[in-house]
């Protein structure tokens, strides 16, 4: 079993041409026994982003703070805190921090996914 404040967790910082301003951390993965998901959370500063991209697995995310934006289907669509989002494989998706606050997404992908 695993039970720790998830900021003890070092995060991976995304800041240049394709994600500004993102902090990851893998919260539940391989490193735990965890064979069929990984759980991540992403902080994402005021202004930031995370890379427009597409990939053959689908994501799992819960808002948990903040206010953004996701990309997906061709399309922008409003997330706060509570809501969740599915996003199918082989679609292209982004998220953008739209507000004053960190961003919290957490975010499951399978095991096929790179964990960060």
């Amino acid at each position: 079993m695993k039970v720790i404040p998830y900021n003890d967790i070092s995060p991976t910082y995304f800041d240049n041409d394709l994600a500004k301003g993102v902090a990851g951390r893998v919260l539940v993965g391989k490193n735990d026994g965890a064979n069929n998901f990984c759980m991540r959370i992403f902080e994402i500063a005021p202004g930031g982003h995370t890379p427009k991209h597409t990939h053959p697995w689908e994501h799992e995310m819960f808002i948990h703070a903040g206010n953004g934006e996701i990309y997906c289907d061709g399309g922008w669509t409003e997330i706060l805190p509570g809501h969740v989002a599915f996003i199918p494989a082989n679609i292209e998706h982004q998220i953008k921090n739209t507000g004053n606050t960190l961003l919290k997404v957490v975010c499951l992908v399978p095991p096929q996914a790179p964990e960060m």
